[in-house]
């Protein structure tokens, strides 16, 4: 396995662009999945910070301009 391990990065290093565009796709891949993680966790997992949400009403207000 630590051979398979050096071999790897050797490789790595000697194609430095398939390097560069590797690691920028895992770095972007990890940050979307970390953002929409955290967008998910704040609008639909967390509970609202008031004492009964159950009673919570949503007033909407309509009007016609003649």
């Amino acid at each position: 396995m630590i051979q398979d391990l050096g071999f790897g990065i050797r490789m790595l290093l000697k194609h430095r662009g398939f390097t560069a565009v590797a690691v920028l796709t895992i770095a972007l891949g990890v940050g979307a999945n970390t953002a929409l993680f955290s967008v998910v966790d704040a609008v639909l997992l967390k509970k609202l910070p008031v004492s009964d949400p159950d009673r919570l009403v949503l007033f909407r207000a309509t009007w016609d301009r003649e």
